[in-house]
């Protein structure tokens, strides 16, 4: 493998100070000259009339500067696809779901604000709540939205090969049916924001979002204020996992009270109603159907799939795509049938939480598989094995495997974790459980249709010429994108990591579609590496002129100049740089030429030195309706082992070791990956054992906390063994592709499928929660007897 000076190492996070000393500032700690505050009024039912709405009584309050409703507002319809626009800032005749908003108010203060909010009378009409998918696709229920009358947002029906031909080829046919609950994303920093409408009619959002390039759209079509008037800007963000990915009320309520009253406007959700507006992940209902050869060649799948997505779409469009079109890989598989639909109820919307669309598909397939794998006699991994894809194998539907490392994750964790001397063996109540994973490293197109490139960068360099301005509209939200992109940068640029200092997050600085889809090390990655080549690029130039010395026969390496044929003569550039330096500090000292001492000379050359990088993937996928869906320039993937112990009188869980795999192209920071690994292995124990969204008959939530809704803590978390493989991207910079979704798509079925083997039950619904295995585990005694 070639050799790195910067990626490809353990360097500790740009940010890491700042945060575990409290000097990191988040949207709520930001505060503006003369700001008011902002308050919503939501809807305490799930589906209602709206007769009428009686701001009097908050007209009248002392400290209130303005109310907004609908009737101020307007009516403009939005969303994240514009295959989808079915939000308006406000409800004018109609409320879906418990917390639905009605109308924004702004006041001197907190306290005014939320009082003024209380004093709205709104008059309602309630209507029938539906809270189940199927009774709201039942002939005759009430339509949520009049656009939809059946209640169905989006369907999607592919076939790939010929499924019915598979089934007839196939020695072995099972189906299975697979149901989550509703979970929540459950950062830690509920959202918040501050907007200022200046005297120039510009306005700045100061907001914890994952995606300010879509906030910022979104704000521009619901305000009708232009694009090039409008900056977004992203202090430190408390995690994301998805649901902070598109714009919500807040933001928008914020900058239209700003543009009226021409103050700024802080907001900020509550715990609570950060669960109502989180778009976590939906409710997923599977039906997979798989026909393998005796040999335990795949044949076919068949997968049915419903999708309770709440109120609105959101990013629905997307998941109920990826909830097929990801499922078949990383195995060969020639015939696939997907039908999948997405429906409207009375609950808050769902949308891209973390590895959205595959995390359910995969802990359904990879169990049946596992089923499959013991009713054919094959040990679960030799099965596996047996049906992965290659590097350059191209899916029934059309998803190109430039690489993949997925045999090597198999084998990693299975030498890493003792499967062969544990599996079969362990005693009653003791199992290992394994399973794969796949997902994209960024979406192969926006989700609204444009040319636009999906990542820009541009790279400054200071007068002086001892530091790297990095400039880039990529998203930090906690995943650690301004390591990697500074890393990247200095890396291809040739200098030191600690002289790139990155700015990031403000849209002001560039195009960049945000973090969402496993996408910024490979894309927001190409550009940066782009501009950093340019920068190079340019110095070499000015150096080569001065030096009578080929271009060729130089480069740049840890801040120094290389000259490949033998040392040159560069005493009369490092005698211009003394007469030039004037005192600066860091007054380079090294005999050899320094970047420093190059890019000033180049800077007195050129008058600046700037470079650009723009990145967009070339054409992806198939032809057919839904091709763009799924398409990547690159896939990550990985495998899982898990050992759990599982009380057979009470039906409790413990996880105990966990070996994890991920083919991540090649680890730009390895220390990252791994923190990247051990998060999702985090996020899926909680979202396989306890994570539940749970609601009332009336559909208000009854655990909107914290406290209530149980994540997993460091005191659940077992032993972790995380293997790094490095396949080599060809479409990623320097070979990297994703880690940030993928990871998780292993740990639930590995963790089923490991409760399996020490019980001896199995369980198909999530979350697997101790009572589900209790009332299991008396059922099969039952049937025993």
């Amino acid at each position: 493998m070639k050799q790195f000076s910067v990626i490809n190492t353990r360097l500790p996070r740009i940010d890491a100070h700042a945060k575990v000393t409290g000097d990191a500032q988040y949207a709520a700690d930001l505060s503006m000259p003369n700001m008011l505050y902002g308050a919503l009024l939501q809807s305490p039912f799930a589906h209602a009339k709206i007769l009428n709405i009686d701001i009097s009584k908050t007209k009248r309050l002392v400290g209130v500067k303005d109310i907004i409703t609908a009737k101020e507002a307007g009516l403009i319809k939005y969303g994240v696809s514009p295959a989808r626009y079915d939000e308006t800032l406000f409800c004018d005749k109609k409320v879906r779901y418990i917390g639905d908003e009605i109308a924004a108010v702004a006041a001197v203060d907190i306290e005014t604000a939320l009082e003024a909010v209380s004093l709205i009378k709104v008059d309602y009409e309630p209507l029938p709540v539906i809270l189940n998918v199927f009774d709201a696709i039942k002939e005759g229920a009430p339509a949520i939205h009049d656009d939809f009358p059946n209640n169905i947002c989006a369907e999607v029906h592919q076939e790939f090969g010929n499924v019915e031909e598979g089934f007839k080829q196939s020695d072995y046919i099972r189906t299975d049916k697979f149901v989550n609950k509703k979970q929540d994303g459950a950062f830690l920093e509920p959202q918040a924001c501050i907007a200022v409408y200046d005297l120039n009619e510009n306005l700045t959002l100061y907001t914890s979002t994952q995606s300010p390039h879509y906030v910022q759209r979104t704000v521009a079509m619901v305000l009708n204020i232009p694009i090039g008037k409008i900056r977004v800007v992203q202090p430190y963000v408390g995690g994301g996992f998805g649901p902070k990915a598109a714009a919500n009320s807040i933001e928008l309520s914020a900058c239209l009270l700003s543009k009226r009253t021409g103050r700024p406007v802080k907001m900020g959700f509550t715990r609570e109603q950060v669960f109502l507006h989180s778009r976590g992940r939906h409710q997923f209902y599977h039906e997979l159907t798989t026909g393998v050869k005796k040999d335990g060649t795949i044949v076919a799948l068949k997968n049915t799939c419903y999708l309770d997505g709440g109120a609105y779409a959101s990013f629905g469009i997307a998941t109920v795509y990826y909830a097929g079109s990801l499922l078949g890989g990383p195995y060969k598989l020639a015939n696939m049938k997907y039908d999948g639909y997405r429906v409207y109820t009375n609950k808050p919307a769902c949308g891209a939480q973390r590895g959205h669309g595959g995390v359910v598909a995969r802990a359904a397939w990879e169990q049946q598989l596992d089923i499959i794998a013991e009713e054919l006699g094959m040990d679960p991994i030799e099965f596996r094995l047996k049906n992965i894809m290659q590097r350059g194998d191209v899916t029934c539907n059309d998803l190109n495997m430039s690489s993949l490392g997925m045999r090597e994750s198999l084998e990693a964790v299975r030498d890493g974790s003792g499967w062969v001397r544990k599996k079969g063996k362990l005693p009653k109540g003791k199992g290992i459980g394994v399973a794969c994973g796949f997902f994209v490293s960024g979406a192969g197109y926006p989700i609204y249709r444009s040319e636009t490139f999906h990542s820009t960068a541009m790279i400054k360099l200071s007068e002086d010429g001892g530091t790297v301005d990095l400039f880039t509209a990529a998203a930090e939200i906690g995943q650690g994108s301004d390591t990697i992109l500074s890393m990247i940068a200095a890396e291809a640029l040739g200098v030191r990591f600690e002289d790139v200092k990155i700015h990031s997050g403000n849209t002001d600085f560039g195009v960049d579609l945000g973090a969402y889809s496993s996408r910024q090390t490979l894309m927001s990655g190409h550009a940066v590496k782009q501009a950093a080549e340019n920068v190079k690029q340019q110095v070499l130039e000015v150096l080569s002129k001065k030096l009578n010395t080929p271009l060729e026969d130089m480069d740049i390496k840890d801040g120094l100049i290389i000259f490949k044929k033998g040392p040159v003569d560069c005493s009369s550039l490092k005698a211009s740089y003394i007469k030039e330096h004037r005192g600066w500090a860091k007054f380079p000292t090294e005999s050899q030429l320094t970047f420093q001492e190059a890019a000033r000379i180049a800077y007195l050359e050129k008058g600046v030195i700037v470079g650009s990088g723009a990145y967009k993937p070339g054409e992806l996928g198939g032809k057919y309706k839904g091709a763009a869906v799924g398409t990547s320039p690159a896939y990550g993937c990985s495998a899982q082992i898990v050992e759990v112990t599982v009380d057979m009188e009470t039906g409790e869980v413990t996880v105990d070791n966990m070996t994890d795999a991920h083919d991540c192209g090649l680890a730009i920071n390895r220390m990252n990956v791994e923190g990247q690994m051990q998060g999702s292995l985090s996020m899926g124990l909680g979202e396989a054992l306890f994570e539940e969204v749970k609601f009332d008959k009336k559909g208000k939530i009854e655990n909107p906390t914290l406290g209530e809704y149980r994540i997993p803590t460091a005191l659940d978390m077992p032993n972790v063994n995380t293997i790094i493989i490095e396949s080599n991207e060809p479409n990623g910079p320097f070979g990297a592709k994703e880690v940030g979704e993928g990871a998780i798509m292993p740990t639930i079925p590995a963790i089923l499928n490991a409760i399996y083997d020490a019980t001896g039950v199995r369980i198909k619904e999530l979350p697997v929660t101790a009572e589900r295995i209790y009332h299991a585990l008396k059922e099969k005694e039952k049937g025993k007897e």
